[in-house]
């Protein structure tokens, strides 16, 4: 856990999605921000599960602790071809392990997007978004690509109609210089693109106020670009994230809550 913190009302970006009650976010990942890929766990209190669509395939990660932690727990794995496993986590996500060892930098490979045209989607974040293209396979409809060779990367992959992006509202992040904000909106604009959420500033309680412009992709998948100035302030590892987690979990008393006036959760 790097960081945990909670909000009293909904996101004016929709950073967990368009509800509009109390919310948590909690990042987690196997190093600093600056220099690691990291998952971003939005809870909405009062919602108790969602629809996952196909938008998001999927996680790959090179760990055989990962494979070991999951055989010891007892948790399910499938492999899916040699070394490579395939494990759920709760609500659906999926993650592919490498049971190799573990990377001395971030162990995090790729993230997987489902997307309708490979070729449309590559122009996309190639061409506009400017990032390199490291592989590109038409026969099995996938491509990868990447800010760096030292990042995690984005592999796209066709499936085979539409995309569905269910109700969880995830989104893909990435840092740059506060003064490309503009810039990005400008490019946007211009080739009438579409944007989600113009350039705005973002408060966290008691940290740093971000800028930040979210876009979406052919798909609608959500892409928001951050001010890097800000975001290393904001994204600072907390060494209290763990307990912050701890207390806002041992304080949650939502499901009693909807217990007690014999309701359930919203399916979102």
């Amino acid at each position: 856990v790097l960081r945990h913190e909670e909000f009293e009302e909904g996101c004016k970006a929709s950073c967990n999605g368009p509800y509009d009650g109390k919310w948590s976010k909690t990042m987690v990942g196997y190093g600093p921000e600056d220099n690691h890929f990291v998952a971003e766990l939005t809870y909405n209190y009062g919602i108790g599960e969602y629809h996952l669509g196909n938008d998001f395939l999927g996680i790959t990660l090179v760990s055989s602790q990962a494979v070991s932690n999951a055989k010891k727990m007892g948790w399910p794995l499938k492999e899916i071809t040699t070394d490579i496993f395939e494990a759920e986590a709760p609500g659906g996500y999926k993650f592919y392990l490498e049971d190799k060892e573990q990377l001395k930098q971030d162990p995090v490979l790729k993230v997987t997007l489902g997307v309708s045209d490979l070729q449309k989607s590559v122009n996309y974040w190639s061409d506009l978004l400017g990032m390199k293209i490291y592989e590109k396979d038409e026969e099995k409809q996938r491509a990868l690509l990447g800010y760096a060779d030292n990042q995690c990367k984005l592999e796209l992959k066709t499936v085979g109609g539409a995309v569905d992006h269910g109700t969880a509202f995830g989104r893909i992040a990435f840092s740059c210089a506060k003064e490309e904000l503009p810039n990005i909106e400008a490019l946007m604009k211009k080739e009438n693109q579409k944007i989600l959420t113009p350039l705005v500033s973002l408060d966290t309680p008691g940290k740093a106020t971000v800028q930040v412009i979210i876009l979406a992709d052919p798909d609608g998948h959500e892409i928001c670009f951050v001010g890097d100035e800000a975001f290393r302030d904001l994204s600072k590892v907390d060494p209290n994230g763990d307990k912050l987690l701890d207390d806002a979990m041992a304080a949650d008393n939502s499901d009693k809550w909807f217990a007690a006036q014999k309701m359930k959760k919203a399916s979102a």
